[in-house]
């Protein structure tokens, strides 16, 4: 009996010692789940008008981020979230800025007061995409229409598991196939994720277009001033090859999820790392060199309000995208990585615009020279990535066509620019990867036009 007893002791002391070892190794991780929820509760109801529950059985229904419970103050437009009770975590909105995680010692008041952007949201009477009105009825003779929508119902099939949002098919500038689904429509707005990363790529094509900025020029990061890192240049960081440490895992506590849930600057996050290599020896997907660029960008301004509103005034609002949001970080860098939100349509737009190399009814934004560089192989990406765009130089989709590039963004976000099919294909959903076939679907697509 005596035995027993030791036994039963040892058993329970080992099994409260395992519960202990497991809670002091993932409570830090619980201040990345309930940030994540906060912030993706707080945008989806403020910048989309999203019930929390609508966002609890979608946008933050997978493990772990679905352990948060979950809170929405529509008088003072903030979210909060928490695990367990633990790490409650603040998210809040702001007119024109979008949402922000609240830093654990910062100001609420201060960072709610935060300075809007000035939009210029000028009606345009004309059909889409360079107006507000309907298209006219366009029948193409060369496109199989069967073959397309058969591509798209697909997309949508079995669709607890592909969670396809919405699909939308433009070729030479006409819709010939819009859906959606999880009861959004075309004035949702979705999260484009790492398609961000090509709307940041963009302004930097135009400051160049304008002649204010070279990107084969030194990126002028001032820690970087007495050390080998005073080579990496604009175009490094565009490629992905800069040389830098960086750890892209969203799986653990790594240097993409303290960024993005725990920094209040995001822009330091990779100019703070050391250099692994030399400039174009090594590439290394980082978001925080996205938004590095994002903070090199307003470095370009004498002051905060141009930075703020140079994404607007010289190609957002420029080419119609009004639904667009750029979220900022708390210390006002817009989050280059990873938080742009428009409509699937204004998706569409961005995609057009590099289709049309640059060029918007009558507008030129930026060159030919700027989506020859975007879309050409970065040094050591085996054919995969250019300048902040995807490529398809390297197979990866096999059977679509190899002049394919694409913004590309977490659970499947995509906007598909095909010039030699005349092609812009938008999908936007909430699973990637083995999910959903990219391969089947885009090439269906772009083979159904002659």
């Amino acid at each position: 009996m005596k035995n027993f007893k030791r036994f039963a002791l040892y058993t329970i002391l080992l099994i409260c010692f395992a519960l202990v070892a497991v809670f002091y190794f993932n409570y830090p991780k619980l201040n990345i789940i309930s940030g994540y929820a906060a912030k993706n509760v707080c945008s989806c109801n403020f910048l989309d008008n999203r019930t929390i529950e609508f966002t609890e059985k979608h946008d933050n229904n997978f493990s772990p981020v679905n352990l948060a419970k979950n809170k929405v103050d529509e008088a003072d437009k903030l979210a909060t979230s928490s695990v367990y009770g633990l790490q409650e975590r603040i998210a809040v909105y702001r007119e024109g800025l979008g949402c922000v995680l609240v830093p654990k010692k910062a100001d609420l008041e201060t960072i709610s007061a935060a300075t809007a952007p000035s939009r210029w949201q000028k009606q345009t009477n004309l059909p889409y995409p360079y107006g507000e009105l309907p298209q006219k009825d366009t029948v193409f003779a060369n496109v199989n229409y069967q073959q397309i929508d058969k591509a798209v119902e697909e997309a949508f099939s079995n669709n607890d598991v592909q969670k396809t949002r919405s699909v939308l098919v433009i070729y030479k500038d006409q819709i010939v196939a819009e859906k959606y689904g999880d009861s959004l429509n075309r004035d949702s707005k979705l999260l484009g994720w790492s398609m961000t990363k090509s709307v940041m790529a963009t302004l930097y094509g135009i400051l160049q277009c304008e002649g204010k900025l070279k990107v084969s020029n030194p990126a002028p990061v001032d820690a970087w001033q007495t050390d080998s890192r005073k080579n990496i240049t604009y175009s490094n960081l565009l490629q992905m090859n800069s040389g830098l440490e960086w750890e892209e895992d969203y799986a653990t506590i790594s240097d993409v999820t303290k960024m993005l849930f725990l920094a209040e600057d995001m822009s330091a996050a990779q100019a703070n790392k050391e250099a692994d290599a030399k400039p174009n020896e090594q590439w290394n997907y980082s978001s925080g060199t996205s938004n590095l660029l994002s903070g090199l960008l307003r470095k370009e301004f004498s002051t905060y309000e141009e930075y703020l509103n140079f994404p607007y005034q010289k190609l957002i609002d420029r080419i119609g995208m009004k639904s667009m949001v750029l979220e900022t970080d708390a210390a006002g860098n817009f989050v280059g990585s990873s938080y742009g939100w428009a409509t699937t349509r204004d998706w569409g737009k961005f995609g057009l615009l590099y289709l049309h190399n640059g060029y918007w009814n009558g507008d030129q934004l930026f060159d030919k020279d700027w989506v020859d560089y975007v879309s050409t192989p970065a040094p050591n990406s085996e054919g995969m990535y250019g300048g902040h765009f995807w490529l398809n130089a390297s197979k990866k989709l096999p059977d679509a066509p190899t002049d394919t590039y694409f913004a590309d963004g977490f659970q499947g976000q995509r906007v598909y620019i095909v010039p030699s099919k005349d092609l812009v294909v938008v999908r936007m959903g909430l699973a990637s990867g083995d999910a959903f076939d990219f391969n089947g679907f885009l090439s269906g697509i772009a083979e159904a036009i002659e």
